[in-house]
């Protein structure tokens, strides 16, 4: 990779590189394992416990190990799971 192929950006004046494409995938589990790692966590705890005053502590806690989980399996699965929709997708437009 030379310098040529690195893209770069500017918010407020500082500069930031982009993730070439050839990591999509694991930007892709990234952000899906964190996404949904937050959310369920969220919806876990409060079902398990209810809204108590040390919720945000419970939440975080649970949220860090589901995600723990969560990245390493959407990294595993996605490509299945991309391999099942196409059996189930048509191609016809």
């Amino acid at each position: 990779m030379t310098t040529d192929d690195i893209q770069y950006y500017f918010i407020l004046g500082v500069s930031y590189t982009l993730i070439p494409k050839k990591y999509t995938h694991y930007v892709f589990s990234f952000f899906m394992a964190l996404l949904m790692s937050c959310i369920m966590s969220f919806v876990i705890t409060v079902f398990n416990v209810g809204m108590v005053e040390d919720i945000i502590i419970l939440w975080l806690k649970a949220w860090l190990f589901a995600f723990s989980v969560a990245f390493p399996t959407v990294v595993l699965v996605s490509p299945i799971v991309k391999k099942l929709v196409g059996v189930f997708v048509s191609t016809d437009k």
